[in-house]
This record gives C-alpha cells, sequence and structure tokens, in this order.
C-alpha cells in the first residue's frame, strides 16, 4: 500500500511563503507521477501542480505559476510544493498525489494514490 503524509501548512500572510512536503512509504515512487491539488472552502477540489517520475517534465495550474515550484526526491520518496508570494485565494485544503501513470493522468484524479492534506491559510 502507499501512503502519502503531507506536512508543512500553516497560516501565513499574503506574501509570504511556505513548503509543503509530502512524504510516501510502503512503497517506493520513483516512477510515479506525483503533484499536488487543493480544494478551496466552499468550493470544489482543483489540480495545484505535478512532476513526472523523473523531474523531466512539470506542469503548474495557470493561478500559481510563477508562484509555486514543485519538485521531488526520489531517494526520499519525498516531494515538495514551495508556495511564495501567497495571496488570500490560495487558502485551502493541499492535497498530495501520486499515480503510476502520465502527468495526464494524475491531474485528471480518476487513479490516484491521495493524502491525507494539510491547510493552509493566507490572512489578508
Amino acid at each position: 500500500q502507499v501512503q502519502l503524509v503531507e506536512s508543512g501548512g500553516g497560516l501565513v500572510q499574503a506574501g509570504g511563503s511556505l513548503r509543503l512536503s509530502c512524504a510516501a512509504s510502503g512503497r517506493t515512487l520513483s516512477s510515479y507521477s506525483m503533484g499536488w491539488f487543493r480544494q478551496p472552502p466552499g468550493k470544489e477540489r482543483e489540480f495545484v501542480a505535478a512532476i513526472s517520475w523523473g523531474s523531466a517534465a512539470t506542469y503548474r495550474a495557470d493561478s500559481v505559476k510563477g508562484r509555486f515550484t514543485i519538485s521531488r526526491d526520489n531517494a526520499k520518496n519525498t516531494v515538495y510544493l514551495q508556495m511564495n508570494s501567497l495571496k488570500p485565494e490560495d487558502t485551502a485544503v493541499y492535497y498530495c498525489a501520486a499515480s503510476r501513470g502520465t502527468i495526464g493522468t494524475l491531474t485528471s484524479g480518476r487513479d490516484n494514490y491521495w493524502g491525507q492534506g494539510t491547510q493552509v491559510a493566507v490572512s489578508s
């Protein structure tokens, strides 16, 4: 079984930064696409960013381009989301995801492993 555990969430002022981490256990995920989704209060879950198993390909939602960076360390089975210039609209529960398929498969959300989520709150 694959377990994904997020950490690094919290409360931050607008313009600040946070780094989220997602540690995988149970299986090595060196061949998995990994990424992040988020669910703002009262809204549907949305895709944030994804990275291929070899880190050769990354994709970010338009809303976070230029502000968020996704990276991974396969030796540590960990994926990161560096979030800079945070805005109040970034407030959400952030979920780590992993897929044995491509980035396209992961972003669909239909066949992913999921973490439990970590809360990010950005104040004005």
